[in-house]
C-alpha cells in the first residue's frame, strides 16, 4: 500500500513538473512546432490547446489597451503567427527573432524600441498641452504631417497633443477572408478623425529593404506569401529631396500589418506624425470617415503599378484596377 501511494505521489509530481515546464517553454514555439508537441501526450495536448486559444483571443499579446481577437469562419487556421511590437524597432535578423505568445499577457518585449532621439533637442515646457493653448509642438509643417509632443517635452502621455502615442484605443479584430487572407476590421463604430493605429515594424536601411523585397517577390510568385514591407517618402520643404522611411512588418509588426489595400483609397488616411525630440516620423492611421462596426479597415498602398503582371487585387471596390500597386524599392 505504501509503495502504491509513493508511486501515485511521484507520478503526480512528474505531471506537475511537466505542466510547469511546458507553460514556460511552449509559448516560445511556432505553430508547426506546437502542432507536433500536441501529439506527444494528453497533458501537452491540453496545454497546446490552451495556448492556441490565448493566441487566437488577442493578436497584440496584451501590448495594446484592448484585446484584438482573430475571427476565422473560412478554414481551420486559428491565428496568424508573427512577432508583436507596438512601436517601430531597429531592424534585426528576423529569422532568429523569438517572442513568447500564449502565457502571461503583457510580458516585456525582448526588443529595444527605436528611440531615435535627437541629442540635445528641447520640447515644450507645457504641463498639459492642447490646441487652444498654442503649444509650439502642435504647429503643422504641411498637409499630411502632424506634430506632437515627444520625449523631450515636459508633459506626459495624458497630454492632449500625444494622440497617437497611447496605443490602440478602439476595438479591432483580425478577420479571415476567402480570397485576400486576413484583414483588420472595426470592432465598434470608429468616428471620423479617430486615431486607429500606427504602422509598426522593423526600420530598415534602403539596402536591406531592397534585399528583402527581392526575397519577398520570389516567395510571392507562388501566390502563397504576402509581405508587409512599406516604403514611405517624406518630401522635404525645399521640394528638392525626400526622406525614406522603410518599415517591414512581415515578421515583426503590429496589427496594422493586416490592413489591406483598396483602390478607392479606403476608409483610413495616412498621416506622418513627428514627435518633438525624435529624428524619424511615424506613419499613423486615422479614420477618414465614420467607420461602422464590422467594416474592414483599408487604405491605398499607392498609385504606381510598374509590373504589368502584378499581384491580383481583391479589394472589390468599383474602381479596382485588378492588380496591387507596385514600384521599385
Amino acid at each position: 500500500m505504501s509503495q502504491m501511494i509513493d508511486q501515485e505521489v511521484d507520478g503526480g509530481s512528474q505531471e506537475r513538473a511537466l505542466f510547469e515546464c511546458a507553460h514556460l517553454v511552449l509559448p516560445w514555439l511556432r505553430p508547426a512546432d506546437l502542432a507536433v508537441t500536441s501529439l506527444t501526450c494528453k497533458t501537452l495536448n491540453h496545454i497546446v490547446n490552451f495556448i492556441t486559444a490565448i493566441r487566437a483571443s488577442d493578436a497584440s499579446r496584451g501590448f495594446e489597451n484592448l484585446p484584438i481577437p482573430f475571427v476565422n469562419a473560412i478554414d481551420g487556421q486559428p491565428y496568424a503567427y508573427f512577432i508583436y511590437t507596438s512601436t517601430p524597432i531597429l531592424g534585426i535578423d528576423s529569422s532568429l527573432a523569438r517572442q513568447p505568445w500564449g502565457s502571461y499577457p503583457g510580458s516585456d518585449s525582448v526588443y529595444a524600441w527605436a528611440r531615435d532621439l535627437v541629442e540635445g533637442a528641447r520640447g515644450c515646457e507645457c504641463k498639459r498641452c492642447n490646441g487652444e493653448l498654442g503649444c509650439p509642438c502642435s504647429n503643422l509643417d504641411s498637409p499630411g504631417l502632424t506634430r506632437e509632443c515627444g520625449f523631450s517635452c515636459r508633459c506626459g502621455l495624458e497630454c492632449g497633443n500625444r494622440t497617437s502615442q497611447r496605443g490602440v484605443s478602439v476595438r479591432l479584430k483580425v478577420v479571415k477572408h476567402g480570397r485576400k487572407g486576413w484583414g483588420l476590421h472595426a470592432g465598434q463604430l470608429i468616428p471620423r478623425a479617430q486615431f486607429v493605429t500606427e504602422y509598426a515594424g522593423e526600420l530598415l536601411t534602403t539596402k536591406e529593404t531592397r534585399r528583402r523585397q527581392q526575397i519577398y517577390d520570389q516567395l510571392a510568385s507562388g501566390d502563397r506569401f504576402s509581405s508587409a514591407l512599406l516604403v514611405v517618402r517624406e518630401h522635404l520643404p525645399s521640394g528638392k529631396a525626400c526622406m525614406r522611411l522603410n518599415i517591414d512588418a512581415t515578421v515583426i509588426g503590429n496589427v496594422s500589418r493586416f490592413i489591406n489595400h483598396s483602390c478607392d483609397g479606403g476608409n483610413l488616411s495616412t498621416v506622418l506624425v513627428r514627435s518633438s525630440g525624435a529624428l524619424l516620423p511615424r506613419l499613423c492611421f486615422f479614420a477618414s470617415r465614420d467607420i461602422q462596426e464590422d467594416e474592414e479597415l483599408t487604405f491605398s498602398y499607392g498609385e504606381i503599378r510598374l509590373r504589368s503582371k502584378g499581384l491580383q487585387c481583391f479589394c472589390g471596390s468599383s474602381s479596382c484596377f485588378g492588380t496591387l500597386p507596385s514600384e521599385n524599392t
